[in-house]
């Protein structure tokens, strides 16, 4: 079945989307559904004027080979939702400072460190919107053993986030006060915009990270971060995270999802339910990791 088009544009098949479904879906765990092909169709016909390639088959040949890793990257960052504000969710932040800084703040004061990671940062807003809530509360926090992981898996976006510069209509959630005192007016690409101010955009560290594959990180999180992110992912990927998340949080860490995202059953991988979309680690052993790609192969029959 082919959908039909008005134009000489490549037309994407049902076939060959089920075939992009299965590499994105072990690549990242993006599904790609029947009815999502128009917007696949759309979002990679970029991807074959940059490529040189005439159809998407030839385009899912390519992505298909072990040369072809650079390209599912790309594919990847074009499939990718990047959706973000500043200050979204905000219960989330005065939980962050009513409840979590107090606690860190003795800790700090004798040389320890204060570490949170934001896991699917986008553009950057999330993680700025903490260092501007937490230093606003305690601008002490500038000079203390405190940092943030940024990761996300497109590389587009990380690139973006590191620039720390905002056009002013992504800065409409910014309270006055705040925008005044951590940003910088500037322009991008002519037009008016707010940049972090050094200072406190040296905070962030920005990396390309895809949750699918090996995480590097060696020091523990007292908060993690990771909202709107697994609601695109399915239900067996999820339950892969969970005890992921577990592992890389301190004790008493707390993990911060998305309005409409779940842990199910939080007791059994070591979490337990202490406020809206919050999980405090309630047990200090390391859980079970599950073997995401094995699980990733059992859902969709692939091995």
């Amino acid at each position: 079945m082919i959908v039909p088009e008005q134009d000489s544009e490549p037309q994407l098949s049902l076939a060959t989307l089920d075939a992009l479904h299965q590499v994105s879906y072990r690549e990242a765990g993006l599904i790609l559904l029947p009815e999502k092909v128009r917007m696949v169709q759309s979002r990679l016909r970029y991807r074959l004027k940059e490529t040189g390639i005439d159809t998407f088959e030839s385009y899912l040949a390519l992505v298909r080979t072990d040369g072809g890793a650079h390209e599912r990257r790309m594919m990847i960052s074009a499939l990718t939702t990047n959706v973000s504000h500043f200050f979204r969710e905000p219960h989330h932040f005065d939980i962050l400072a009513d409840e979590v800084l107090p606690k860190v703040k003795e800790r700090l004061k004798a040389g320890g460190r204060f570490r949170i990671w934001s896991a699917g940062c986008s553009n950057g807003q999330e993680a700025f919107s903490i260092v501007m809530h937490l230093l606003d509360k305690d601008p002490s926090l500038l000079d203390a053993d405190f940092r943030i992981l940024a990761t996300d898996i497109d590389p587009k976006v990380i690139a973006f986030a590191r620039a720390a510069t905002y056009p002013d209509r992504m800065t409409d959630n910014v309270p006055e006060t705040l925008r005044k005192r951590f940003m910088q007016p500037t322009q991008l690409k002519g037009q008016p915009a707010h940049k972090m101010a050094d200072a406190f955009r040296n905070l962030v560290r920005f990396k390309e990270l895809n949750l699918m594959s090996t995480w590097p990180m060696r020091q523990a999180f007292d908060v993690v971060f990771c909202r709107n992110v697994v609601i695109y992912f399915d239900a067996p990927t999820q339950e892969a995270l969970w005890p992921r998340f577990h592992n890389v949080l301190a004790p008493d860490g707390l993990l911060f999802l998305g309005h409409s995202e779940r842990v199910s059953a939080p007791e059994t991988v070591g979490f337990s339910v202490t406020g809206p979309t919050t999980y405090t680690k309630t047990r200090a052993q390391r859980i079970n990791s599950l073997n995401l790609k094995a699980i990733q192969g059992e859902a969709h029959g692939t091995s």
